[in-house]
């Protein structure tokens, strides 16, 4: 595999999730956790993580390695460029901390979505 860099995925993305084949051929580092900050929404069948500075759980999800390609099509997947999502750097608790990487944040309002927590499960 080409150069990499680390995602951190929460939802449909996930092993077993419904879109992880968008994952296919990458290399799956560990599950991990947010630092205290991220709070999930129900968005009809997919979950949406914002920052939420009142929340001391965190969120999990699962890191992976993915190349230059995959991130093309998570980018296409995530809507960045319809601004439904931004990627940006999240922190991670240990033993993930000490890593960069990047995590796919819903940039629209959350206004009457059900707030899901730290865990999406499909």
């Amino acid at each position: 595999m080409s150069a990499t860099r680390l995602v951190f995925v929460y939802g449909t993305l996930k092993r077993r999730g419904r879109n992880h084949h968008f994952l296919a051929g990458q290399r799956f580092v560990g599950e991990a956790r947010t630092a205290p900050g991220f709070r999930l929404h129900d968005l009809g069948g997919y979950p949406g993580m914002i920052p939420q500075a009142a929340d001391r759980d965190g969120v999990t999800g699962e890191i992976w390695a993915i190349d230059a390609a995959c991130l093309r099509r998570l980018d296409a997947l995530e809507g960045l460029a319809e601004g439904l999502y931004r990627r940006q750097p999240v922190p991670l608790l240990p033993p993930h901390a000490d890593q960069p990487v990047d995590a796919y944040l819903y940039a629209r309002s959350v206004d009457g979505r059900r707030e899901i927590g730290s865990t999406w499960s499909e």
